[in-house]
């Protein structure tokens, strides 16, 4: 039996936008996520590398998604709640050697 690939999609947002990235992430096949409450820092040259205003208060998406599907959640997320827009999230992913909770 072979292992599932699996990947950890990741959006850091402004407080507030956790439900709309989930939505966003379930609406390319992402079934569920964790969020947890953050906080941001930059400084003034970031802010304005990235022409955004940092906010402090984040929150944190990670979602588990199989290694197939991982582009178009991350996609979608980005679409909806990315850099240009009032979320201003960033959406990144890691591989993910093993887990324990994925059922084949």
């Amino acid at each position: 039996m072979s292992a599932k690939k699996l990947e950890l999609v990741v959006c850091i947002a402004n407080a507030g936008f956790s439900t709309n990235v989930m939505e966003a992430a379930r609406s390319a096949g992402a079934q569920g996520g964790t969020i947890i409450r953050a906080r941001g820092s930059a400084n003034p040259e970031s802010e304005e590398f990235f022409h955004i205003n940092v906010q402090p208060n984040k929150e944190m998406v990670m979602i588990l998604v199989p290694k197939d599907i991982k582009d178009e959640v991350m996609k979608a997320i980005y679409k909806e709640n990315g850099l240009s827009g009032e979320a201003q999230g960033i959406v990144f992913s890691l591989p993910v050697e093993k887990s324990t909770t994925i059922k084949e």
